[in-house]
């Protein structure tokens, strides 16, 4: 028996212009001159460390993955993390979708952020238009050309717009094409159906989109991948989100993500205010590649790992191992995950997403 469905085609999506925002990124954004954060003595050895590390890294050609949450779009680190790329100090982004969210918006109107508690009761939390639209597009038409949840996302803001192809082409690929074309293929179809699409140039104008991270990174070849959960994001009020194309993206970067953590022998990975996302989705990937290593006789235990938040550690993971399971320590569940991929070092820093990422590219120009 198949469950009651809730229609999105009755929600009443408002104009994205409509909305009051909170955040404005020309007035909040990191630029790399700006003058290096005040830090305690300690985290800022921190960071010289790790710095010293992300270069040795990439002067081996190993990767350095940064995984992050929303909040570092939102704080206005997008740009400083172009630069970061531009230099090839990182070579894997990985982020919630919410981060891919407040990306877009910034580089589509310089705004982000709207007031959750004021909308909620009226209904309008989450229901705008242009964001639910256009990002549900660049997926659907994204994955159907073989880009992850990422790329796809990047690919529209760099080029403000995407290619909608003929249903004619759509139906002869659902006829003809292999299984995952098929299936993409119908998925495309339907979305543009309801979209009620022309074939040709979709214009989707981005005139922010130099503080976008996803264009950049779309732009520079570097891997950006999203780790969604269904029904976490805003995109999933509209008529036009297609699960099939969420899974069929996130798939697609998920294993774009676990063949970055199976190269990390010798490389870095920074988790920078992502308690949930990243160790979760660390644990499977590192559980699978050093599957496949132990079957060739290799290990995956040569990598590096900073661990950034907000949360004020009272525990030395690294030095003292696990804790005892009535210490409240023990529920911080990405210490547990790090610590037990047995990394060559291990480092845990309270501080502001800000305040790291800045201090961290400083060292790295002073260093290179």
């Amino acid at each position: 028996m198949s469950l009651p469905q809730f229609d999105r085609s009755k929600i009443h999506q408002r104009p994205l212009a409509e909305r009051k925002n909170k955040v404005n990124i020309a007035e909040i954004y990191i630029h790399p001159s700006d003058p290096d954060p005040e830090m305690r003595p300690e985290a800022c050895e921190m960071i010289a460390r790790t710095a010293e590390y992300i270069l040795e890294a990439r002067t081996n050609g190993r990767p350095v993955i940064l995984a992050f949450g929303a909040h570092s779009i939102k704080n206005g680190l997008g740009p400083l993390l172009v630069e970061y790329l531009r230099r090839g100090w990182i070579t894997h982004l990985a982020t919630n979708g919410a981060g891919i969210i407040h990306d877009w918006e910034f580089a589509f109107q310089g705004k982000s952020s709207e007031a959750v508690y004021e909308n909620l009761p009226e209904g309008c939390f989450g229901t705008w238009e242009e964001t639910g639209f256009s990002i549900n597009l660049a997926i659907a038409v994204g994955v159907w050309q073989g880009y992850g949840y990422g790329a796809s996302v990047g690919k529209a803001i760099a080029e403000q717009g995407l290619r909608i192809p003929s249903e004619q082409e759509l139906i002869n690929l659902i006829r003809d094409g292999d299984i995952a074309q098929k299936a993409a293929s119908a998925d495309l179809l339907n979305v543009i159906r309801k979209a009620r699409l022309e074939a040709g140039w979709h214009e989707i104008p981005t005139p922010c989109r130099e503080y976008s991270l996803q264009a950049g990174a779309f732009q520079f070849g570097v891997a950006s991948t999203a780790h969604p959960m269904f029904g976490h994001d805003i995109i999933y009020t509209h008529h036009l989100n297609s699960g099939a194309a969420i899974g069929r993206a996130a798939e697609l970067d998920f294993l774009s993500y676990a063949h970055s953590v199976s190269e990390l022998n010798g490389g870095v990975y920074l988790s920078v205010g992502t308690a949930i996302m990243s160790p979760t989705v660390f644990e499977k990937a590192f559980s699978m590649a050093q599957n496949v290593a132990l079957q060739h006789g290799e290990q995956l235990n040569r990598h590096r790992i900073a661990v950034v938040d907000l949360a004020e550690p009272r525990w030395d993971w690294f030095r003292q191992g696990e804790p005892p399971r009535e210490n409240p320590e023990y529920n911080t569940p990405f210490m547990k995950t790090f610590l037990r991929s047995k990394p060559l070092g291990m480092e845990f820093l309270t501080a502001d997403n800000r305040a790291f990422l800045l201090k961290l590219f400083h060292e790295l120009s002073k260093m290179s």
